[in-house]
Parts: structure tokens; sequence; C-alpha cells
């Protein structure tokens, strides 16, 4: 199984529009176009699972930069997302006395007491 990702769509484009548009391809599992959870609009782009990988690898070549119901799209390999993009971790550092849950250590205090501050 092969996961396209599709950037660029149209507002209007649906799951079921992106499947017809892309199915001469080759054999689809899936089409997605991803939308915004508060609003269920759009959000400009989506995934398509297509069976095997030498039909994805056809389907980039011929829709690449092309127009796609009124819209110039991107169609490329969907990165593999196994959880955040920055190696695994929200945490930006600190720990040591900081209870405050914002990630960033002791920097405040150490901010005051550098400055006379107690």
């Amino acid at each position: 199984m092969s996961k396209l990702f599709i950037g660029g769509l149209a507002w209007h484009t649906t799951d079921e529009s992106l499947h017809d548009g892309f199915e001469r391809y080759g054999r689809i599992e899936e089409a997605t176009v991803v939308k915004d959870r508060d609003t269920n609009r759009s959000r400009g782009f989506g995934f398509i699972k297509f069976s095997n990988e030498s039909e994805a690898e056809a389907a980039i070549e011929a829709m690449n930069n092309q127009e796609f119901d009124g819209r110039m799209i991107r169609v490329d390999k969907a990165a593999n997302s196994a959880g955040p993009r920055n190696g695994g971790s929200y945490n930006r550092g600190g720990g040591g006395g900081d209870r405050s849950g914002s990630g960033w250590g002791n920097q405040q205090s150490n901010f005051q007491s550098s400055r006379g501050y107690s």
C-alpha cells in the first residue's frame, strides 16, 4: 500500500471527487479530504491510499502540478507520521523545579535571581 499527499485542493473537493479523479491510475483503498474539526470545511489537502506502489507512482507522474477541480495541485508521497514531527517530544527542555507545565524549565526563576529579584 502506498499513501499520497494531495495539496492545493479546491474548497469544494470532496472525498468522492478526489477518489474519482485518481481512480484511473489504480485501485484506491481510501481517499480523504482533511477537514477542519470546528467548521467541517476542507483544509485544502487530502490523502489517497493506493493498493500498490506502481499505481501511486503513476498518479504522482500524471497529476503533480496539474489542474484538478479548478486548482493546481501538488501530489507527492505522504510522510509516515507516527507522532509529533519534532522527534517525538513536546517538551522544550527544562525540568528541574519547573511545575508550570510550560516545558521551559527554570528560566523565569533563573532570570529573577540573576536580576536580584526574589
